[in-house]
């Protein structure tokens, strides 16, 4: 039997991660264990403590520790105003900009039929229910603009729209403080397209 067994088993764990490949983990794992005893102590605890305290919003899944969150608890939020992101992290670069102000539905992921995940899997029902309560007058679909955000994209806006529901999709261009000449001819393209 290994005397490393422990390291392993973390070199293991921290594999998990996205982007995190043998190298990267080891480097992490042994770090942790040279440098940062402390900080491995700190980041256990903190894992530990997240996944036995964070869930989902029962209103628009994102994480929280309430049974609701602070964006769909909030009073002052549009709630005539649907914006549907794919992750949690989506949510908060929106929120980052300021600049919107009604509540979200977080799919928690993609249609991606490749990979096996179907309409039920990213909670679109849940997310038409949500649409068609009466309050709701504008879904705005925030998906990511690969093959499998643009066909989520679609096949919401198919289905709200059956509803009823007012929908629109973010804009796509050319990014802010970018030279034309160094961005991709898809992007020119959208943009072109998408001129206002």
């Amino acid at each position: 039997m290994s005397d490393t067994g422990s390291l392993e088993t973390l070199i293991q764990a921290l594999r998990r991660l996205p982007g995190v490949g043998v190298k990267s983990a080891q480097r992490m794992a042994y770090h942790l264990l040279q440098h940062d005893r402390p900080g491995a102590q700190i980041l256990a605890r903190a894992l530990e403590q997240a996944s036995e305290r964070v869930g989902h919003c029962e209103r628009c899944h994102t994480f929280t520790e309430a049974p609701v969150c602070a964006i769909c608890g909030d009073p002052e939020r549009d709630a005539t105003r649907l914006c549907v992101v794919e992750t949690p992290a989506d949510q908060a670069a929106m929120e980052r900009t300021g600049a919107f102000n009604g509540l979200y539905f977080v799919l928690m992921g993609r249609l991606s039929p490749l990979d096996g995940i179907g309409p039920r899997d990213i909670g679109m029902q849940p997310l038409l229910e949500r649409a068609g309560d009466g309050m709701v007058r504008e879904v705005i679909l925030a998906t990511s603009f690969t093959a499998e955000g643009e066909a989520t994209a679609h096949a919401l806006s198919q289905a709200l729209q059956r509803r009823g529901v007012q929908v629109t999709r973010l804009a796509r261009g050319v990014p802010i403080g970018s030279e034309l000449e160094y961005v991709d001819l898809g992007t020119i393209a959208h943009a072109l397209a998408d001129r206002r």
